[in-house]
């Protein structure tokens, strides 16, 4: 009853409380200093794309959900070289105080030779990486948020070994649940891609901002202080599905509390079938459950430890 009551005030807790964003990126040991959102931009030279305010996004639909800003690049644009299959850091501002929400990182490809010049708004962005609820509830999990905030405040992907070399823009972004409507907090960078591969993103996986999410999104609606919440252990993160992956929208669960010892790497068959449905767990090292799906779904390996019906 307790921590229904505190959910209730956090629910109304004014929308003026502001958190800030990506304040630098690293790659490959080269550290790029962000934007100064409060600073004069006169003289600011970045990486990252210019943004004005700590303030969250509340409203997925806004023009500024792309990158926090206009989509303009400011007149001392810097662009990082970085390689195909690197790992590449975004760091926020400590200590980030939103520890229940998704991580998402996103690629765009720009058209020409450099993003420099390119409104960010015009671009097609495509998802590279993700965490939702990571173990536990919906309600009184453990989140990819919360992982970020363990991680030192900061998230790291990796860029894709596949992507075409070429000007890209890079998405970081955290989403708050603690509140609702859903506080969202993106920011962008501009990145030189080199040794690429060639496969580029299906129609499927390629989005608009705005136009990726609604404010009716099940993983931007999803209310953490309910009866339900307490129980719940998947969670449909918001946008399109990653790039390389099926065209089924993104979904996380919590690998179950209790598992048992096994040298697997994929699904323990337990020979019952035709009982999980779309985006349901099947399998996994220590999964007890039936491991078949309901047609025309197929059990699809995620990770050694969790597969799902998509």
């Amino acid at each position: 009853m307790l921590f229904q009551l505190l959910g209730i005030a956090l629910l109304a807790v004014p929308k003026a409380l502001a958190h800030g964003g990506v304040m630098a990126i690293s790659n490959g040991g080269n550290w790029y200093n962000g934007w100064q959102p409060y600073n004069s931009p006169t003289g600011q030279a970045s990486i990252i794309r210019p943004w004005a305010t700590y303030d969250p996004i509340t409203d997925a639909t806004a023009s500024t959900v792309h990158c926090n800003d206009d989509g303009t690049s400011p007149s001392l644009q810097m662009t990082a070289t970085v390689a195909a299959g690197s790992k590449i850091t975004g760091y926020w501002n400590q200590v980030w105080p939103h520890p229940y929400g998704p991580m998402l990182v996103y690629l765009a490809q720009c058209p020409g030779t450099t993003c420099t010049g390119v409104n960010t708004r015009s671009l097609k962005w495509f998802k590279i990486d993700e965490a939702g609820l990571l173990s536990g509830t919906v309600g009184k999990g453990y989140w990819g948020s919360g992982k970020m905030i363990d991680s030192n405040c900061s998230w790291t992907s990796t860029i894709p070994s596949t992507v075409p070399s070429g000007p890209y823009m890079i998405r970081f972004e955290t989403i708050a649940l603690h509140s609702l409507p859903a506080q969202l907090y993106p920011e962008c960078a501009q990145l030189q891609i080199t040794g690429g591969g060639n496969v580029s993103p299906s129609s499927s996986q390629l989005v608009s901002f705005p136009g990726a999410y609604s404010n009716s999104d099940p993983g931007l609606t999803v209310n953490l202080y309910t009866n339900e919440a307490m129980t719940q252990t998947t969670y449909i993160i918001p946008g399109p599905p990653l790039y390389g992956s099926s065209s089924n929208p993104s979904s996380t669960q919590a690998p179950p509390t209790t598992t048992k010892t096994t040298t697997s790497s994929g699904p323990t068959n337990t020979g019952s079938t035709g009982t999980i449905a779309q985006y349901g767990q099947c399998g996994g090292i220590g999964w007890t459950g039936p491991t078949g799906c309901v047609s025309p779904y197929t059990c699809t390996v995620v990770n050694p430890y969790y597969s799902q019906c998509l």
